[in-house]
């Protein structure tokens, strides 16, 4: 079983709903994302865009690099609401969200960790801060905190 699966389960969705099986998403090139965030949160809401556009840009360089959308919403009507604004996957609603936010810590959102998808392993826990320094990612994925 690969990591990713162990981690996030055998599928995510996209943002129509459909199931996207996790194992597509191993590869050693792609970086992985996972968007901790929530419809009810502004400061969510003010970097979703911002993110939308970095993801954009880094996509459009040809770099492999997928989010996973992990939901802090309180009820599954909000969440589907809020993915639908977003162009990657997301976890389903549910109980996993808050499992992964105990596995790495995250106790505030908006969090955006980075992990190699082969591995599981986080490349980093910063990348929130990384796209407001770096909005080009000129050194994305920021690997050893470059």
């Amino acid at each position: 079983m690969s990591e990713l699966v162990e981690i996030l389960g055998d599928s995510v969705l996209n943002n129509q709903g459909q199931q996207v099986n996790v194992k597509d998403l191993s590869s050693e090139d792609v970086v992985l994302g996972l968007y901790y965030s929530g419809h009810w949160c502004p400061p969510c809401r003010m970097f979703t865009p911002t993110l939308i556009k970095f993801y954009d840009k880094i996509k459009s360089k040809g770099k492999k690099f997928e989010i996973v959308f992990i939901s802090s919403d309180r009820d599954e009507e909000s969440y589907e609401e809020y993915m639908k604004t977003m162009p990657w996957l997301s976890l389903p609603f549910g109980p996993k969200s808050e499992q992964l936010s105990e596995k790495y810590g995250v106790s505030g959102i908006p969090t955006l960790l980075l992990l190699d998808s082969k591995t599981g392993k986080v490349i980093t826990e910063l990348g929130r801060a990384k796209i407001t320094t770096d909005p080009e990612g000129t050194n994305f994925p920021w690997r050893n905190d470059s």
